[in-house]
């Protein structure tokens, strides 16, 4: 999987699905259940096909990344240099922001905003991914909750810019939202329902 800007991801929670769709729906393996090998880990699918057409594909992306070293960031928690990113304040160009951080394939900077406005998404997403702190650059998803179930959710993603959906992201949104408190395990996020064990 390539950016828009020809750099490679780690990993992309949406292409994962599509490759399994494909896979399935062209012939190339017909199974309900398969394993593919990203660039960082082994990823297992499960395919809900109907009349012979996947129409829904559930990704296993693992356990989240939490440490300031796996994402990598510089960042670090008021709790001790091995905790994990919950609302740790971040400044950039003059705004405070509480971010949440995480990675399960590609690292995500969470931000729980009142609305995820274009001046967030668009003005200030391109300056977290490239921030200091984060040397790898890192994807930022700017997330309204609207009730302990659903949240509404923007996402600047690294390389690529505002995107439509990003699966890695909502999986990050998902863990953050039950780590903070703000949501509960079971999430409805960009129109897909996450579960978080």
């Amino acid at each position: 999987m390539f950016n828009a800007d020809g750099t490679p991801a780690e990993m992309c929670g949406n292409g994962i699905r599509c490759v399994g769709k494909f896979l399935y729906d062209h012939g190339i393996r017909r199974s309900e259940q398969l394993t593919v090998e990203s660039a960082r880990r082994i990823v297992s699918m499960k395919l809900n096909v109907s009349g012979g057409v996947v129409e829904q594909v559930c990704v296993d992306m693992g356990e989240p990344a939490l440490l300031p070293s796996e994402l990598p960031t510089t960042l670090r928690s008021s709790k001790g240099p091995d905790e994990p990113l919950m609302d740790v304040p971040l400044t950039v160009d003059g705004r405070e922001f509480r971010v949440c951080c995480t990675a399960l394939g590609n690292p995500h900077c969470v931000i729980f905003v009142d609305e995820p406005t274009d001046e967030l998404v668009l003005g200030y997403g391109p300056k977290l991914e490239r921030d200091p702190h984060f040397p790898k650059r890192i994807n930022v998803e700017f997330v309204k909750v609207i009730n302990e179930h659903e949240v509404l959710q923007r996402t600047w993603e690294r390389g690529s810019g505002e995107t439509l959906a990003c699966g890695s992201g909502a999986c990050g949104v998902c863990v953050a939202g039950a780590l903070t408190g703000r949501t509960a395990i079971e999430v409805r996020c960009s129109g897909l329902v996450l579960h978080t064990e």
